[in-house]
């Protein structure tokens, strides 16, 4: 889990812009600058340390444009403040999935079980095939 207080002033760093939203809306979208876009450019973080840059880049390259920005758009509400804070949520979520180290995984044995399963099951296959070589002689 992110630090909240260490990482509380990257909405800070973040630039949130607002736009025309497309979609329904009637008038109101004509009118109201409901659509907000985020970005955060993650090279010019003062929070953030040499290896967390790494990271975020190297995770979410996928989301990043070419400068390294990293932008989230949000236009699913009629309301300007209700798409800011999903923006702010996503934008959280992101860096903290990217930020969270991944786990090992240990070996596990295989049951007993799932032993004689696979071989009952080769063992009806064989018998299977073996009995069509006796159909063709």
């Amino acid at each position: 889990m992110l630090n909240p207080i260490r990482y509380r002033g990257l909405i800070s760093e973040a630039k949130i812009t607002t736009a025309r939203s497309s979609g329904p809306g009637g008038q109101n979208v004509n009118k109201v600058n409901s659509k907000v876009i985020l970005r955060f450019d993650i090279h010019n973080s003062l929070l953030l340390s040499t290896e967390e840059k790494q990271l975020l880049i190297t995770k979410l390259k996928n989301r990043l444009s070419n400068d390294n920005e990293l932008i989230i758009s949000c236009q699913v509400s009629r309301s300007q403040l209700q798409n800011k804070t999903m923006a702010i949520e996503t934008f959280f979520k992101l860096i903290e999935k990217a930020l969270t180290p991944v786990r090992k995984r240990f070996k596990t044995k295989r049951t007993r079980a799932s032993i004689e399963k696979r071989l009952s099951n080769k063992k009806q296959q064989s018998q299977k095939k073996a009995n069509r070589r006796m159909k063709d002689f």
